[in-house]
């Protein structure tokens, strides 16, 4: 048995690993349960993090484990366009099948959320002949130059890594609190159009269904189906990035299901396989054609460890009725965070379990600090929260929706003994 502790450890990655990759917290995993996770020196915290919203379905589900342990005993990895396997093909049906996309459909495999956007990229350029994107301010799409592009906030995503890529123009994202109307945003596509790009030359769409990092603000129906409109008149790829919101984080396995339109192409990770690495991307079958063969593709995409864990995620969604579960822990915290009555609590939100609230001062302006305190008095406690927002002043929460009654009222106490 090592004697570890977390600032040795610490000292150690400061010395190996860059600066900017930042670390929330000065503690290193050595084991964790469900929605609850150990230090090496044996503290218990809760987890309101799960890996950014990975672990949907919790920290090592004894079903998911279980598979990618089996899967371990036959192979870990052929390179899936050598030599391909059936959880490939049965996980790509699945999600076909599940897809909030009407008609013919198909779907491939990556490994990361920005590789699936990079490629929704692709594929639309490919499909319509032109160049332009249009994006979102607030929005977040990864970390490679393209999704960096994309991405509607500039620090620390963006900042001494330019030039961006070229064509990529951004468009206000509608939110009451932060006093844009769903009139005003229309109206900056408008102007984009007009000042910009010829929507002749724009080749994509994308937004999310509800802002992850820009501070979990929510597309609303009305909203998405003047999108849709727009993109139909122009001939414009319409993506829904739910990399972040998708499988049961807002109560039904897709955000997109409760907008009343069809994206035309939607992608997915993070809590796709419950922690393994694998990210999707789902569309209409004309669309995901438009490709050349060999144009798509990656060594590590789709591996078949991150392909069982998925589909062990999808039995777990619905043999533990994660949907409304999810719908049940948004309610649920909703109203525990109302019903505190605290000033510094405003603009509570969520879509099922997708749950963020705003700290404001006196004034009712946005209090980054308020946020870095609370993260802080939390963790002291055992609590591990989360914040986000283009003025860092939102926490988000994003417990594994698996979580027991128990843990989740002990998590809400302690951000309320934290305030």
């Amino acid at each position: 048995m090592t004697n570890l502790t977390n600032q040795s450890l610490l000292e150690r990655r400061n010395a190996v690993l860059p600066n900017g990759l930042g670390v929330a917290f000065p503690i290193f995993a050595e084991r964790a349960k469900n929605a609850e996770l150990w230090d090496v020196e044996g503290n218990r915290y809760i987890d309101f993090v799960a890996g950014i919203s990975v672990l949907n379905t919790g920290h090592t589900h004894p079903k998911i484990t279980q598979r990618v342990q089996e899967q371990l005993e036959k192979f870990s990895h052929t390179a899936a366009q050598i030599i391909s396997y059936d959880s490939y093909v049965t996980l790509a049906e699945k999600l076909c099948e599940k897809a909030p996309i009407t008609g013919d459909k198909k779907a491939f495999f990556l490994t990361t959320g920005a590789e699936a956007v990079e490629n929704a990229i692709k594929i639309a350029r490919a499909k319509t002949n032109r160049h332009g994107v249009i994006s979102f301010v607030g929005g977040w799409h990864g970390r490679t130059m393209m999704c960096m592009g994309l991405t509607g906030k500039v620090v620390p995503y963006k900042n001494n890594f330019g030039p961006m890529p070229a064509s990529i123009y951004h468009a206000l994202f509608p939110a009451p609190e932060l006093g844009v109307t769903e009139a005003e945003a229309l109206r900056s596509i408008e102007m984009i159009f007009q000042a910009d790009i010829h929507p002749s030359d724009v080749a994509a769409m994308i937004i999310e269904p509800v802002q992850g990092e820009g501070g979990f603000h929510q597309v609303t129906p009305s909203f998405a189906q003047a999108l849709r409109k727009i993109c139909d008149e122009h001939g414009i790829v319409l993506i829904l990035d739910e990399v972040q919101s998708g499988f049961a984080r807002t109560g039904t396995l897709f955000a997109t299901e409760q907008l009343g339109i069809e994206p035309d192409l939607l992608t997915s990770a993070k809590s796709l396989a419950g922690g393994y690495p694998i990210s999707a991307l789902i569309g209409r079958a004309d669309i995901m054609d438009a490709a050349q063969k060999g144009g798509l593709g990656g060594t590590y995409s789709g591996s078949p460890l991150g392909c069982v864990a998925a589909l062990a995620v999808m039995e777990v969604i619905e043999e533990e009725n994660l949907l409304a579960r999810s719908n049940a822990i948004g309610e649920r915290m909703a109203t525990f965070l109302a019903d505190l009555n605290n000033t510094k609590i405003a603009h509570i939100r969520h879509m099922g379990a997708m749950l963020a609230f705003d700290l404001v001062d006196a004034d009712g302006n946005p209090d980054p600090q308020a946020a870095a305190d609370l993260k802080a008095k939390a963790f002291e406690k055992g609590l591990l929260l989360a914040s986000c927002g283009m003025f860092g002043n939102a926490i988000r929460i994003m417990v594994p929706i698996t979580v027991e009654d128990e843990i989740l009222e002990e998590g809400m106490q302690i951000i309320a003994d934290s305030l």
